[in-house]
């Protein structure tokens, strides 16, 4: 008996040394990010560029048999994406098996009993990803890192969470824009201006805005993720990293900040609330201070890549870190403030218990603090794997049961729209969130209506109720002030952002349970059948309803067609075409594809109609782009882009010297007056990149409008205009105290004039997205003087014409405004102001705003065929 115990230690100990040994070789043999890199990341002055951190993943793909590596599309400018599977050997080889049970419990169309087995069965499903946002460089080298260290150490915590988490690590979310700040940061490395940002968007589009695109998905890095956390994967958490956090901090960290969206269901909370929990935990027993917690970040807007999650039962956390840059720094601790970001920094403060003091500060601190706080989230993923597998099922049951007993029942989109381009193209903004979609397979009647098979349904009884009815319903964002009797407490992001109101789409909400005959959609949906009907002998008719016109009107012009706006209405046969419907002619297998591609109906028309035509030719439009870089003029020229608009791109210069002559409209994105004019100061970027404008680019401006230029300005930019030529129109809410006026991001009420060509197409009362936005005045002749009223004559009326005012009560549509109906009530939105033989178009707001507002993108349209015309 004695020998055989013996026996049997020595074998434990071998099998035991073999172990080690092999788990030795294995981690010999993966290289390390310094391997590869030269350097350790982190590192003072170092960065690694796209080319190597790809170079990296490959390598460590092809040498640990814990790491997975998957291409899941391309970037804007064609740059490959990764997402990396990280786990244990049998783990990768059972993937599909816990996606299907992650799937399984996150649709919760399951029974409990199964739900419990699953949850016992499966793996906790974990989403992290670095380098979002691109001028915040740790998280995307800390990623590689990250992704060592898991495939790598053998410490009893990693064995548990590579055993019970699949790990699915995004290494860069922003690919093209980490070379861009990789590269601006080398070559000014040495100089004045190391840690300057670049002078243009680190995005193709959006720059930082690839944090809001979360549920229009307009870009393919966005929807690339979207796909896998929405469609395929369905994580229990989803951790953005980013930075900064506040000043003289290290981290922050959930909790987050009141308030919360009623949406959301409370266990979310909870959950975010005690991931926070872990990482404050971790930071005090690991001796790093500074983690601060309720500060700024909300859980009330939607959109983001930390907030859409909490819509879809699952768990999102948003860290913020310190220490942006390579360049180290000094924090001087005699000048450690008395609070950060309003918490006390003596250590009285539950959200800053333990306070950073100062003292050295370097790149590598913020790459520490990065995988201290993932460690502690993929540990407490680890220990209650079956509690977040389970509870992602319970929540989407409960939203479940609610559509089905509390209503509204069902979400219906008619087939008869407005606009059924854009109406389909919010079947598809709510498909790429998960949503599940239902369509007629004939025609049925409810309440009355008649509905046509190819009818949308989308019933409220689904686990992702809460995304569904968010982006459905209007928001009542809560009135909130900083103190009693103070300044408003400032929304994160946005108020309000209701799609259909901002798509100009018509959704009918159904509150009572009916049936119909329905099968579900698989997949994106394609726009309606397109025809081609009639002879064309003159050309054919296009809807002036539907922006898929421009797009089609742009297509046939660059192809040698030719195209007319019809200046009233006008009848072929028994269909009668608006005042601003396009005729165009063309290639017929041109016009056959086309009518495909966009799901249009051509009308052949066998005469010219006889009503007023305007000839218009292909537009040429000149966007102004200013080095102070503007997310604005990135979402101006994705929408030019998407509707097939031949845009060039003007900087200061090119404003100053080029002939502008030959652009028919010119458009000015929403920005600062001085920051147009102005530009960058020489001690902020090298001088090529500096100054703006000027004075001599206004005249240059000023000129081209004179001769008949067509200037078409956003928001803040029309006050640049107003400013610089002298125009009769002021800002109505300029010098508004914030708490008698406030309107921090919300949608409103705006007649629109549809008589006047540049609104055809549009309905007469549409969503205006207003962001701290304006509303105009038009100046009149003052004929007060010395206390009384002067009997002269009158002046001139300024030659304004008004095309949108804001309405005259009931303003806020979705969001949250005070003051509204005292400061815009009545006063114009959008005007004309001719000027010299030309025309300045100004918006008092942003039509564009990150292409969501697809009920306001005509007028942008109109205003630029106005100078197109012949």
């Amino acid at each position: 008996m004695t020998f055989k115990i013996a026996n049997l230690k020595a074998l434990l100990f071998s099998a035991t040394m073999s172990l080690a040994c092999a788990s030795s070789i294995v981690a010999q043999n993966v290289p390390s990010p310094k391997d590869v890199y030269g350097f350790r990341v982190g590192d003072d002055y170092k960065l690694a560029d796209y080319a190597q951190i790809e170079d990296y993943l490959t390598k460590l793909d092809n040498a640990s048999n814990r790491v997975k590596k998957i291409e899941i599309g391309e970037t804007v400018l064609g740059r490959k994406m990764y997402l990396l599977f990280i786990s244990t050997e049998e783990n990768l080889a059972q993937l599909d098996k816990w996606k299907d049970i992650s799937t399984k419990l996150a649709r919760a169309r399951i029974s409990d009993d199964e739900a419990t087995k699953l949850s016992e069965e499966g793996k906790a499903i974990v989403w992290i990803d670095g380098g979002m946002h691109s001028t915040e460089l740790a998280h995307g080298q800390m990623t590689s890192e990250l992704a060592y260290t898991m495939a790598t150490s053998e410490t009893a915590e990693m064995k548990k969470i590579r055993e019970n988490v699949i790990t699915l690590l995004m290494p860069v979310m922003n690919p093209d824009g980490l070379d861009i700040v990789v590269d601006w940061y080398r070559k000014n490395l040495g100089t004045a201006y190391e840690t300057s940002h670049p002078p243009v968007l680190y995005h193709y589009y959006m720059g930082h805005d690839n944090n809001r695109d979360w549920f229009m998905n307009n870009m393919p890095e966005t929807y690339n993720v979207t796909k896998i956390l929405y469609n395929e994967w369905y994580p229990q958490i989803v951790y953005n990293h980013h930075q900064s956090s506040p000043a003289w901090s290290k981290i922050s960290i959930p909790p987050y900040a009141d308030p919360v969206n009623p949406n959301i269901h409370p266990a979310i909370t909870a959950a975010v609330s005690e991931v926070g929990s872990a990482m404050s935990k971790r930071f005090s027993l690991e001796n790093m201070p500074g983690a601060i917690a309720d500060n700024f970040y909300t859980m009330f807007w939607n959109g983001g890549g930390r907030t859409v999650p909490y819509y879809h039962n699952m768990i999102g956390i948003l860290t913020e870190t310190g220490h942006t840059t390579p360049t180290p720094r000094f924090y001087d601790p005699e000048k450690l403030p008395k609070t950060v970001a309003g918490a006390p920094t003596d250590g009285t403060d539950i959200m800053y218990p333990d306070p950073w003091k100062g003292g050295e500060s370097h790149f590598r601190d913020a790459v520490d603090y990065m995988l201290t706080a993932t460690w502690a989230t993929l540990d407490l993923a680890a220990d209650r794997k079956e509690n977040y597998l389970y509870n992602i099922y319970k929540m989407g049951k409960s939203a479940m049961d609610k559509g089905n007993k509390e209503g509204p029942f069902a979400y219906i989109i008619d087939k008869n729209q407005w606009d059924s381009f854009e109406a389909v193209n919010l079947v598809n903004v709510l498909l790429r969130g998960g949503v599940e979609i239902e369509r007629a397979t004939k025609d049925f009647t409810l309440n009355d209506k008649k509905y046509e098979k190819g009818t949308y349904v989308i019933y409220s009884g689904q686990a992702f109720r809460p995304y569904l009815t968010d982006l459905m319903e209007k928001q009542n964002y809560p009135t909130r002030f900083q103190y009693p009797g103070g300044p408003p407490d400032t929304p994160y992001d946005l108020a309000g952002w209701t799609l259909p109101l901002q798509m100009g789409v018509d959704v009918d909400k159904i509150k009572e349970s009916f049936k119909a005959p329905t099968e579900k959609v698989t997949g994106l949906v394609d726009y309606y059948e397109g025809s081609v009907s009639k002879s064309a002998s003159f050309g054919y008719a296009l809807s002036v309803n539907t922006n898929a016109s421009v797009a089609v009107t742009n297509k046939v012009l660059k192809a040698g067609g030719t195209a007319y706006k019809a200046m009233t209405e006008f009848k072929s046969g028994k269909v009668t075409f608006p005042a601003g419907s396009y005729i165009v002619s063309g290639d017929n297998a041109l016009i056959e594809s086309l009518s495909k591609e966009y799901g249009l109906e051509f009308t052949g028309l066998m005469a010219k109609p006889e009503v007023q035509l305007k000839k218009i030719h292909s537009p040429k439009v000149g966007l102004y782009k200013s080095w102070v870089s503007n997310m604005d003029e990135g979402w101006t020229r994705f929408v030019m882009d998407e509707y097939a608009f031949d845009v060039d791109t003007l900087h200061d210069k090119d404003i100053k010297m080029k002939d502008l002559s030959k652009y028919d409209a010119i458009i000015i994105p929403s920005q600062r007056p001085n920051s147009i004019l102005h530009g960058h100061n020489v001690l902020d970027m090298p001088e090529q990149f500096t100054g703006g404008i000027g004075l001599d680019g206004s005249l240059a401006l000023s000129n081209y409008v004179k001769e008949g230029g067509t200037l078409i300005a956003f928001d803040e930019a029309s006050d640049f205009v107003i400013e610089q030529f002298g125009l009769p129109l002021r800002d109505a809410v300029e010098g508004a105290d914030s708490k008698d006026f406030f309107i921090p991001g919300s949608l409103i009420r705006t007649g629109i004039d549809t008589t006047n060509p540049l609104a055809f197409g549009m309905k007469d009362t549409v969503a205006v997205s207003f962001n701290r936005s304006r509303a105009f005045v038009i100046d009149k002749q003052n004929k007060t003087g010395e206390g009384g009223k002067e009997d002269i004559k009158d002046a001139p009326t300024p030659d304004v014409k008004v095309i949108a005012t804001y309405a005259a009560k009931n303003l806020l549509m979705s969001g949250w405004a005070m003051g509204e109906e005292r400061y815009i009530a009545k006063k114009p939105a959008l005007v004309q102001a001719n000027y010299g033989k030309g025309s300045c178009i100004l918006f008092a707001f942003r039509p564009q705003f990150r292409g969501q507002p697809r009920g306001t993108y005509k007028l942008i349209f109109n205003a630029i065929y106005e100078g197109a015309s012949e």
